[in-house]
């Protein structure tokens, strides 16, 4: 494990502290109003519902392009934004040479989701990329998963899914192997933030997600939270904005000593002055420490 701290933190009683917290998802929207980059294409992954499909921001370059499948976040819950709270950063990782793929998905609230529908919806997501590779010059041995808050926990599972039992219904015989995981405000431990972070999202998020009520807690953790999953092959990145209030830090830091504590190759990363949204808008210094990280997972 390394723990990286970008830059000498600052204390948490000055003002900038007051600072990294003014943008909300509500100032993302609002940006877009006036510039709104979009995708490239538009792919349905699957036939079931129409919130199944997925946006691909291509480079301009020639040649083969690593690929990064992005999930947005929002607690899972189908009462935030989608994936055009990602479309900032998306443009921003096409403008330097990233096919993008952002995915869409059901979440909580919306008919189909949780378990298993959630699951299933970004598993089917990503390996649908396998249809699109060759026609778009997709070079799925450079693939990264990267999402932001409950889109991170998602990512981390992507990464993790292989280590699934044939007995779960999210297996999947062949899932399309992940190089390397960005995890951007993420929930690694399903338990651990229901416990101590739900109620940024709301008090039973996490069960309607997952459905422990009903299929008991532990069996219901064992095929959803990326800490049971541990270890997967590739390298984790876990990032954290020091101000983040939505999923605070020692979120990561939990789920970090378990990565450690199971042989995952892990780095810890702690970006000052940095609240829940400003990691994933292109104009802001934490975007672009996450960006050095991008470069630094691909393969050489």
């Amino acid at each position: 494990m390394r723990l990286i701290l970008m830059s000498a933190l600052v204390p948490f009683f000055l003002l900038p502290a007051l600072h990294a917290q003014r943008l909300s998802w509500r100032d993302i929207l609002q940006r877009l109003e006036s510039e709104r980059p979009e995708p490239d294409f538009v792919y349905p992954y699957a036939q079931e519902d129409t919130l199944q499909f997925g946006e691909l921001w291509l480079p301009k370059s020639k040649g083969s392009h690593p690929v990064i499948v992005l999930i947005h976040g929002g607690c899972w819950l189908d009462q935030y934004p989608g994936v055009e709270l990602v479309y900032y950063i998306a443009n921003d990782l096409r403008k330097r040479g990233f096919a993008v793929w952002n995915l869409e998905y059901r979440r909580i609230g919306y008919p189909g989701s949780g378990y298993p529908g959630t699951f299933t919806d970004v598993a089917q997501g990503m390996d649908f990329l396998r249809t699109i590779a060759e026609r778009h010059q997709l070079d799925l041995s450079r693939l990264i998963t990267m999402g932001h808050s409950a889109g991170g926990h998602l990512a981390l599972w992507l990464a993790l899914r292989s280590k699934l039992l044939p007995t779960s219904p999210l297996y999947t015989a062949n899932p399309l192997p992940v190089h390397a995981v960005i995890s951007l405000a993420g929930i690694g431990d399903l338990a651990y933030f229901d416990h101590f972070g739900a109620p940024a999202c709301g008090e039973e998020t996490v069960d309607q997600l997952i459905d422990w009520q009903h299929r008991g807690k532990e069996e219901a953790l064992e095929d959803t939270s990326p800490d049971r999953l541990l270890p997967f092959a590739g390298k984790q990145y876990i990032v954290h904005g020091v101000f983040d209030a939505a999923v605070p830090p020692f979120i990561g830091l939990h789920y970090n000593d378990q990565s450690e504590a199971k042989h995952q190759e892990t780095e810890l990363v702690i970006i000052p002055n940095a609240g829940h949204f400003d990691i994933i808008v292109p104009w802001t210094d934490a975007w672009k420490k996450i960006l050095k990280l991008v470069d630094e997972s691909l393969p050489k």
